[in-house]
């Protein structure tokens, strides 16, 4: 018998980094699927494969729900065994998600207790950074059933008990990046810097450095799954010219995903610079930008000519009617430039942003340094529905950087930068709960 603390150190063994439970309720079987919530953010959590259309089902299915194969391993008698056909299953028209095929194909796994609809089991999960679940599940009278039971203020997030540090006894993460903002706060001036390969700082010359001089300072290494960055928190860092009025200095970058249809994808981002493009409006010879400000509702940039809608988007009642839809960017002919399908971008939204971290810095070039503010702002809870609102509100706008300089040499040189951005103030609506606090009036645990 072991007991909470040892599954998840077992877990980490195996290189789980994020830990979080859920508690069975009767209809969570494997008749019923597993419950992970009334909207998409178990997506934030849950690694999982691409998610996929399901064309599987009746005439109509497509449009009404989409799936992602999660690989997925149970821990049971002491050993790990895949679970093939382990997946998430999207329904946007009520919204949830639901996890099925834990047992079918899996050598060995607790059928005892995922077959039944006994009260008071346990789901528990560890999150691998390469893309992969452990899990453990057991009865209401085993001891990790018990020690989750006794825990007097679970952190939640959603549905699920965050468990993230609590076979080291840290108990709150949410406190813990707290203090170590705390401490960075009062590090004063920071050279600017950026992490190596090696896990060393090493110096940051460029003037973009205020982000990757916080997350060397949080110790924080770039991966390749889209991880959150520090435990189990996306860390976003904002310019603003007063760290006692935190105000951005300008609109705050969400995400950065390149389209994956249309023009763009089709001919290449050069072709689509050199078709929407204009020549620079400063001056700058043999130059061509695609730049701008695309928000839903509004008329056609008066230089690119493409208007920015979306599509299977119901604004009345905040919900996907068409899981085929996107965010696309239309030229004056009704031809789609670029587009963003719902299904590229659900998962990465919700696995970056499902708990998110906005702290304020200043800059001063004499040498290269940054300081942070000690207010800061915590946000938790999204989920793409919220984000597609805030799209659909013209609240978020797609705001591009792209250019050709040298467009008519033999080696014209491209530069790509596509990404939304929102005001400060509007952000409290992309989540559930969250605002702003004082790293210095924190209680220290």
């Amino acid at each position: 018998m072991v007991n909470l603390s040892g599954i998840i150190g077992i877990f980490r063994q195996r290189g789980a980094t994020r830990f979080f439970a859920k508690k069975l309720a009767p209809n969570d079987n494997s008749k019923n699927q597993i419950y992970l919530g009334g909207d998409f953010s178990a997506l934030g959590l849950i690694p999982h494969e691409a998610v996929l259309i399901d064309e599987t089902g009746i005439a109509g299915s497509v449009r009404d729900r989409a799936k992602a194969k999660v690989p997925f391993h149970w821990y049971t008698d002491g050993m790990f065994s895949a679970a093939p056909n382990a997946q998430l299953i999207l329904y946007p028209k009520y919204p949830e998600v639901r996890l099925s095929g834990l047992l079918q194909g899996c050598r060995k796994a607790p059928d005892d207790v995922i077959t039944v609809r006994d009260e008071g089991r346990v789901l528990l999960f560890g999150a691998h950074p390469d893309g992969f679940v452990l899990a453990f599940a057991c009865h209401a009278d085993h001891p990790v059933a018990n020690e989750l039971a006794a825990i007097a203020e679970p952190e939640m997030l959603g549905v699920f008990v965050m468990l993230t540090g609590y076979d080291e006894g840290r108990k709150d993460t949410r406190g813990a990046l707290i203090e170590k903002l705390r401490e960075i706060h009062l590090e004063g001036w920071i050279p600017s810097q950026k992490l190596g390969s090696s896990g060393s700082a090493q110096p940051y010359s460029a003037r973009n450095g205020g982000g990757m001089t916080l997350e060397a300072r949080l110790g924080i290494r770039a991966n390749g799954f889209a991880e959150p960055d520090y435990l189990g928190w996306e860390i976003k860092q904002f310019g603003v010219t007063d760290l006692e009025r935190p105000v951005a200095k300008s609109q705050i970058t969400l995400m950065t995903p390149e389209p994956v249809r249309g023009v763009y994808r089709s001919e290449g981002p050069e072709a689509f610079i050199r078709r929407f493009g204009y020549a620079d409006r400063v001056g700058r010879t043999d130059r061509i930008n695609f730049g701008g400000i695309y928000k839903t509702g509004s008329l056609p940039h008066h230089l690119t000519g493409l208007r920015l809608e979306l599509t299977g988007f119901n604004s009345a009642s905040g919900k996907i009617e068409d899981m085929t839809g996107a965010i696309r960017l239309i030229a004056p002919d009704g031809e789609e430039a670029a587009a963003w399908p719902y299904t590229n971008l659900i998962d990465h939204w919700n696995r970056k942003h499902a708990r998110a971290a906005y702290i304020p810095s200043v800059f001063s070039d004499d040498p290269i340094s940054y300081a942070y503010g000690s207010i800061i702002m915590l946000y938790e809870n999204t989920d793409f529905l919220r984000f597609l609102s805030a799209i659909d509100a013209g609240s978020i706008v797609y705001d591009p950087g792209l250019k050709i300089e040298a467009a008519s040499s033999p080696a014209p040189r491209m530069k790509r930068r596509s990404q939304f951005r929102i005001r400060q103030a509007l952000l409290p609506a992309l989540y559930a709960s969250g605002g702003a606090v004082d790293v210095l009036a924190h209680k220290l645990s």
